[in-house]
Parts: C-alpha cells; sequence; structure tokens
C-alpha cells in the first residue's frame, strides 16, 4: 500500500487530495467542537453529527452515514461514539478516528471530572445544573428535528413506516433490546429483497444519485479510500495493538496496587462491562446500577442516580456516568493512597477502559462494513435496518423529553436500579417553552445550533435561578 498522505491518507493520490480538501487541522477543530456540543444522548449526538457532516458540511452522504450508523447499532458500548470514530476513519484513517473518537469523549470526561470533585466535596451541583437546564431543552428541539429529517429521506414508503413504528413500539412497550431490534428488520429487509425487490430500490437509487456531492464519496471515486479495503494481516496487528493498549493499564495496576485494590476490580469490571452489555448507556445502567450498588456496594442508591443526572447535563456519551462511578468509588476505598489521586485514577481508568473497545470495533470491524456496501443483500437488509433506527431514534427522543419536559420522582424511593420516573402531571413550564422556541428558532427562522444553545442555555440560567433560588 502506498504511503499515507499528510492531510486525508490517501494513498499517493494529489486528485484523492484535492478531491477532499479537509485538512487535518480542520477536521480536529469541527471533532472538537462535536465533543462540547454532544448533550442529548444518543439522539442528541446522532443528530448533531448528522446535521454537521451531512447537511452542513457535506462530509459523508446520507446513505454512507446511516450505512456505518447500523453497524455502530449493532455494537456494544456508545454508539454515537463509534460513528465519529468510524467517520473519522473514513476521512483521515486510523489518526483520524482516534482523533474523531477521542475528541468526542474528551469534553464529557473533563466536565464529568470536575463535577465528580465539585459532588465529593460539595454534593452540591445545583449551579451545574441550572447552567445546563436551559442546554438540554434546546438538545431536545436539535433531537426532534432530525428524527424529522432523517425520517422523512428514510422512510420512503409504507414497508418502511411500518419497521419504524414496529421498532418504536418493540423498544419502547416492550424493551426488547437493540441489537435484536436490527437484526429482525435486517432479516426482513432481507427477505423483502427475494421476494418483492421493488420496495426496497427507490431508497438505494436515491442513495447513489446524490453520492457524488459529499466528500467522502468523491474520495471512493477517486481511489482515496485505499485503507477501506479489507486486510487480514492489518486485522491482526489492530487487533493486537487495540488489546495491549486496553490491558495493559489494568495489569500495571494490578502489580502496583495489587489484584484486589479497587482500581484494579474497577479495571476488570468495567472491560467486562464494555464487551457484554448491548442497547447504548440506558441498559448499561440498569446492570452496573445492580452490580455496584447491591452486590459490590461501591455506591450509595441515590449516588447512581446522581451520576446519571450529571451525565444527563455533561456533553458526551451517557455512558460517562460510569467515570462518576470510578471517581466515587476509589475515592472511597483509597487504600494506602491518597483519596483524591485514588479517585483520579479510578475515574480514568475506567473511562479508559470502557471506551477503547470501541476503536477496536471500528477499526477492525469498518473495512469489512465498507467492502459490504454493494452486495445487494446487504444494502437491503441495511436499508430496512436504517427505517429500524429511525424508530430507535424516537424511542431515544421520547425517552429523553420525558427527562426534560418532566420533574421526576426521587428514584431513591423505588430502589437502586430503578431510574427517574418521569410525573405526567408535573411538566416542567421553563424547559417546555425553552424547547418550543429553539425547535421555532432552528425550524421556522434557520437560527443556527450554536446560537440556539447559547440563547437556551443563558435564558434557562436565568429561568431556574429565579424559579428555585440556587444560582449563588
Amino acid at each position: 500500500m502506498a504511503e499515507e498522505s499528510g492531510l486525508i491518507g490517501v494513498a499517493g493520490r494529489s486528485s484523492g487530495q484535492a478531491e477532499s480538501g479537509i485538512g487535518l487541522h480542520e477536521a480536529l477543530r469541527v471533532w472538537w467542537m462535536i465533543g462540547w456540543l454532544s448533550f442529548g444522548g444518543p439522539a442528541g449526538q446522532i443528530a448533531l453529527m448528522h446535521r454537521e457532516l451531512v447537511e452542513r458540511r457535506r462530509w459523508i452522504s446520507e446513505d454512507r452515514f446511516l450505512h456505518a450508523l447500523n453497524y455502530c447499532m449493532l455494537l456494544p458500548g456508545p454508539e454515537a461514539q463509534q460513528l465519529a470514530t468510524y467517520i473519522g476513519w473514513l476521512l483521515h484513517r486510523t489518526r483520524g478516528g482516534v482523533i474523531a473518537g477521542a475528541l468526542f469523549v474528551l469534553p464529557g470526561c473533563l466536565s464529568m471530572l470536575v463535577l465528580s470533585w465539585i459532588y465529593v466535596r460539595y454534593q452540591n451541583v445545583a449551579a451545574m445544573t441550572a447552567l445546563f437546564f436551559g442546554l438540554k431543552a434546546a438538545v431536545l428541539a436539535v433531537v426532534v428535528e432530525a428524527v424529522i429529517r432523517i425520517g422523512r429521506r428514510a422512510l420512503k414508503n409504507g414497508l418502511y413506516v411500518a419497521l419504524a413504528a414496529a421498532a418504536f413500539g418493540g423498544i419502547y412497550f416492550f424493551r426488547i433490546p437493540f441489537p435484536v431490534i436490527v437484526l429482525s428488520a435486517a432479516l426482513v429487509g432481507m427477505m423483502v429483497h427475494w421476494l418483492q425487490p421493488s420496495l426496497l430500490s427507490q431508497a438505494q437509487k436515491h442513495a447513489q444519485a446524490s453520492a457524488d456531492q459529499f466528500v467522502v464519496d468523491r474520495m471512493f471515486a477517486a481511489g482515496g479510500l485505499a485503507h477501506a479495503t479489507p486486510s487480514a494481516a492489518r486485522a491482526a496487528r489492530v487487533t493486537i495493538a487495540c488489546l495491549a493498549m486496553w490491558f495493559l493499564p489494568v495489569a500495571l495496576t494490578g502489580l502496583w496496587l495489587g489484584g484486589r485494590h479497587v482500581i484494579t476490580q474497577q479495571g476488570l469490571f468495567f472491560s467486562q462491562t464494555a464487551v457484554v452489555t448491548f442497547g447504548g448507556a440506558y441498559a448499561v445502567l440498569a446492570y452496573v446500577a445492580q452490580r455496584v450498588v447491591e452486590q459490590i456496594h461501591w455506591l450509595q442508591p441515590g449516588e447512581m442516580i446522581d451520576g446519571l443526572a450529571l451525565a444527563e447535563t455533561t456533553p458526551g456519551p451517557l455512558i460517562m456516568v460510569l467515570q462518576f462511578v470510578g471517581f466515587l468509588a476509589a475515592y472511597r476505598y483509597p487504600g494506602a493512597l491518597d483519596p483524591w489521586l485514588a479517585a483520579v485514577l479510578g475515574a480514568l481508568l475506567t473511562t479508559w477502559v470502557t471506551f477503547l473497545p470501541s476503536f477496536l470495533f471500528i477499526f477492525v470491524g469498518a473495512p469489512y462494513v465498507e467492502s459490504l456496501r454493494h452486495n445487494r443483500t446487504l444494502t437491503s437488509a441495511l436499508a430496512a435496518i436504517t427505517a429500524a433506527v429511525v424508530g430507535v431514534m424516537l424511542n431515544l427522543s421520547v425517552w429523553f423529553a420525558l427527562h426534560t419536559l418532566f420533574t421526576k420522582v426521587d428514584a431513591r424511593t423505588y430502589g437502586p436500579i430503578h431510574l427517574d420516573v418521569p410525573l405526567w402531571f408535573s411538566v416542567e413550564p421553563g424547559a417546555l417553552i425553552l424547547g418550543a422556541a429553539a425547535l421555532v428558532a432552528m425550524l421556522r427562522f434557520r437560527i443556527g445550533m450554536g446560537w440556539t444553545l447559547l440563547g437556551s442555555a443563558a435564558l434557562g440560567a436565568v429561568y431556574w435561578a429565579v424559579t428555585t433560588g440556587t444560582m449563588q
């Protein structure tokens, strides 16, 4: 393979570089911005990336974006961070994927460290809650806009609408896991391809017609995606390297502090969590809450809920709540270490083993996923998955809306693994008004998302201070 280009990783092809025009510094700036604005859980984060990378910057086509998202939905771990890694890898090879994935996590990691310190030191995060109150309402508008926009393009006929409705009903009412829904949709898509292929052809033709308007697709046409060609040797090297980086810090911690120290145990426990839990952050939380509260006793019941509240108000994946668990548990059981040093080390090791597997899954699997893009059977299956993903995003949007627009019952009343329960009659008027205003601002007046988020955050902080008197 030819030597990797310094700008976009196109193998020795100046034409490919000209087609892209996206320097690594520009990409770094965009991913840094996305990382700091990635509020709202998976739905909000996917909505943000779709808006920035598909709609605004036209770096990647809708077809490729959804193709990558469908793969990420099948993986354990945070799908939005994996999607960012996938797109960064397409644009700038391995280093681009590392930059995109790391910058997607870093703002949340830094924010959660600060908030965890405030929580332990003062047991009061009211000021932070006030600052993020209006921001969450605006993110809700971003999520709704994305579901509308993606749904309008993905649901091309009655079959797709039925798949989206079935996916939403299955996950919302029956708690069917994400992977089961996605795999079921894939099976339906393949069956329809074999029995009635005309039902799926319209969306595929639309995607092919518009592909040349996007950077990644132009790179592909110019021969600039050589790194997306599957290679068993490369996959083996990447696997060995990622596994070494994954477990070496855990092994060194065990040698330093001993295998029974809480930080070593966190490295092992959260490494296991990273590969056995599917279905996004909310599916992980019940499993983790049961283990760390009821069985291991690292946290008290209410503390798990407090950690989730902090994760909901910070950028980045909601699974960042695990960093809060690592921080608090290591602070509480530091052994011979200073409690604050133990807390930081526990938080960082937890974050490391939680997110590093996602890079392994993308760097090893993405070339094979890309190589199958033009397989008609697979394309039909993924078209059906796309429709199901709309239903999944709608479910995430509803969950986020409930936790934004309604006040919540104290979950401590219901036990450690029951998360916040919205009261239908306890609507929060300020959040409702701010969310509606943000939606009108973006849909009707085309105000940019940055200004909308900033204005909503400022107004929300004022509202919170006036109504609760906690901004001191």
